[in-house]
């Protein structure tokens, strides 16, 4: 698609999953990349797969915790590119705990990690967009973004949360010409569920069947990468599951029995 060729991409959790499969498409695309996790080792091995030149790929490691040092990250990508047309907010960590079981601080570590951290970057990536004259945010939020469903209200909460803020920035910006798209995925077979955290904030250690099942996130890039090049506001990506947030809009007692009897074991 010539809509990225020699454009910035900025990916946060580009260290695997959905964020390795943008770095990847995105770069035979003709995108130049920022690639970001905490993991600096992945992130070589993915600019590596990538196989751009260091010339067109930065690796930034980024805690998304530590909103305190996005200015100076915002800082080194301008002085590397000088500019950033996309910013992919993928970064993220999910859940498998009852509510009632929960620790306050693993609900408080999710909404740092999921909400906090794109907010944060976002608002100190804004002055440089509209320096430039616009640019895209992209924000991998979830179908739990819809609904809310069994062990996963932490989780839930803080897609959410995103879909609150970025819709009325998208409003907010768009004399701007600075555009967002909510990207909302069902199962895609990464290791979310594996690197979920348990009521005590542990790893939950285990694939579900169902993420098992989900479509490659090669297919989930591809399908992401198409949603941003046509400027849509939201791009629903899955399988079967995806039907769940018409059913959430136009059967919601239909659809609560549904959850009702979730297998939440």
């Amino acid at each position: 698609m010539a809509a990225f060729t020699d454009k910035v991409v900025w990916i946060t959790g580009a260290s695997s999953g959905i964020g390795e499969a943008l770095a990847v498409a995105f770069a035979k695309e003709g995108a130049r990349l920022v690639l970001s996790s905490r993991r600096e080792p992945d992130l070589q091995r993915v600019a590596a797969l990538t196989g751009l030149p260091p010339e067109r790929v930065l690796v930034l490691p980024i805690d998304m915790r530590q909103g305190e040092t996005f200015s100076y990250k915002v800082v080194q990508v301008r002085k590397y590119f000088g500019r950033v047309d996309v910013m992919v907010h993928n970064a993220g960590i999910s859940q498998r705990s009852f509510a009632r079981d929960t620790l306050v601080d693993v609900d408080r570590k999710l909404m740092e990690v999921n909400y906090f951290g794109p907010v944060a970057l976002t608002k100190a990536l804004l002055p440089l967009m509209q320096k430039q004259g616009g640019g895209h945010l992209v924000v991998v939020s979830s179908l739990v973004g819809y609904f809310g469903t069994p062990m996963r209200s932490a989780y839930a909460a803080s897609k959410h949360a995103l879909h609150g803020f970025f819709e009325a920035l998208r409003a907010e910006e768009s004399g701007h010409n600075i555009h967002v798209t909510m990207i909302c995925p069902g199962y895609i077979r990464t290791n979310i569920s594996v690197n979920a955290l348990t009521e005590r904030g542990e790893k939950h250690n285990q694939m579900d069947d169902n993420q098992a099942n989900g479509i490659p996130p090669e297919e989930c890039a591809q399908k992401i990468i198409r949603a941003v090049a046509a400027n849509k506001q939201e791009a629903l990506i899955g399988g079967r599951e995806v039907v769940g947030v018409y059913l959430k809009r136009f059967v919601p007692g239909i659809f609560s029995k549904m959850l009702n009897g979730y297998n939440v074991k």
